[in-house]
C-alpha cells in the first residue's frame, strides 16, 4: 500500500474529509510563505523589471538626441558593440583587469592566509586588521589611492622614494606613467581580503590529523603544502576567484575616481556609463549591459558548480 493511500485510510478512519484535509494543508503552505511574499515582490520590481527594460531597449534604435526617431533594430546594437573600436578596447581592459587583479589577489590572499593560520598572539587583531580593505567604501578606497598614495606633489609612494634616495629621488606621476597598473593595485588591495577570507576558511577545514600524520612521517613544510593543502584547497581558490571575478568585471568606482576612463583604462562599465552619458545612446549602451550580465552569468554558473561541490564533499 502506498503512503498518499495509507494517509487517505487514516483520514477516512479518523473521520475528516480528505479535501478539507488538503485544503487546509495548502492554507498552512501559504500562511509559511505569506511574509516572504513583499520581499519577493520588491526584489522583482527593483531587479528583474529594469532588467527586462534593458533587453527590450537593447533590441531598439533609441539615441535621446532624436526622440522621435525611435524604432526596432534587431541585433544592429550588439554589432554595433561588438564591432566598435572604443568597446573592444573596453572589453580588452576588462580582461586585462579582471585576470590581473583576481590572480595576484589570489597569490597575496593565499599568502596571507597561510600566515594568518598560524597561531600567534594578536592573531584576531591582525586577521580584523586584513580584512579593512574590503570595508572601505569603493569610491573612498579609489580616492585615498589616488590622492593620498599616487600623487606627484604630495603621495605617500613618492615621500617615501624621497625619504630612501633624498631630494635626487625619481617622483614618477604614478596614474600618468602607468594608468592601468595603478587601477589594478588599487583593487587588488581592496579584493585580497575577501580572497584571504575564502582560503583561510578553506585552511581551517583540512583534515590536521591526516597534516600531523605526513608530519610524523617526515613529509616537509613545502610537501605538505604542495601535496596535500593546494590540493584541498583548489575548490576554495577556484570559488574565491570566480567570485572575485564575478564583482570586478562590473567596477565601476576605481576606474572613474582614479582615471576618468582615460589613459586606456576603460572597461566596459565605464564604456556604458559613457554610451549613457555622454552619447545618449540607450540602445547601444542596453546592449553593452546585456552582453556584459551575460559574461557574468557565465562567470556565476561556474561559482555556483564549485559552491554546489564543495556542500557535497561537507555532507559526505
Amino acid at each position: 500500500m502506498s503512503a498518499d493511500t495509507s494517509a487517505a485510510a487514516v483520514t477516512k478512519d479518523s473521520g475528516v474529509d480528505p479535501d478539507k484535509s488538503t485544503s487546509l494543508a495548502k492554507a498552512g503552505a501559504w500562511a509559511r510563505r505569506a511574509p516572504l511574499l513583499p520581499a519577493l515582490i520588491f526584489m522583482i520590481v527593483v531587479t528583474q523589471l529594469p532588467f527586462v527594460a534593458t533587453i527590450v531597449i537593447s533590441f531598439m534604435n533609441w539615441n535621446a538626441y532624436y526622440p522621435d526617431d525611435r524604432s526596432f533594430a534587431g541585433l544592429d546594437n550588439f554589432k554595433t558593440v561588438l564591432t566598435d573600436v572604443n568597446a573592444r578596447e573596453a572589453i580588452i581592459v576588462t580582461v586585462l583587469l579582471t585576470v590581473g587583479v583576481v590572480l595576484i589577489s589570489l597569490v597575496l590572499g593565499l599568502a596571507i592566509a597561510l600566515l594568518l593560520d598560524r597561531k600567534f598572539r594578536g592573531r584576531s587583531i591582525a586577521r580584523t586588521l586584513m580584512i579593512t580593505p574590503f570595508l572601505i567604501v569603493p569610491v573612498a578606497a579609489a580616492l585615498l589611492w589616488k590622492h593620498a598614495l599616487y600623487n606627484a606633489q604630495y603621495g605617500l609612494f613618492n615621500g617615501v622614494l624621497k625619504f630612501l634616495f633624498g631630494d635626487s629621488a625619481p617622483q614618477p606621476d604614478w596614474i600618468s606613467d602607468h594608468p592601468l597598473i595603478a587601477v589594478m593595485f588599487s583593487l587588488v588591495w581592496q579584493w585580497t581580503p575577501f580572497m584571504m577570507l575564502i582560503l583561510l576558511a578553506g585552511l581551517q577545514s583540512r583534515p590536521m590529523d591526516v597534516v600531523e600524520a605526513a608530519r610524523i612521517d617526515g613529509a616537509s613544510g613545502w610537501q605538505i603544502f604542495t601535496n596535500m593543502t593546494l590540493p584541498h584547497l583548489r575548490q576554495y581558490i577556484e570559488l574565491s576567484g570566480l567570485l572575485g571575478a564575478i564583482y570586478i568585471v562590473q567596477n565601476f568606482d576605481a576606474v572613474f575616481t582614479i582615471t576618468s576612463g582615460g589613459l586606456g583604462t576603460a572597461n566596459l562599465p565605464y564604456y556604458i556609463y559613457q554610451t549613457f552619458y555622454s552619447a545618449h545612446d540607450y540602445g547601444t549602451a542596453s546592449a553593452a549591459g546585456v552582453i556584459v550580465v551575460i559574461g557574468t552569468i557565465i562567470i556565476a554558473t561556474f561559482a555556483l558548480r564549485t559552491v554546489l561541490s564543495l556542500f557535497r564533499e561537507e555532507t559526505r
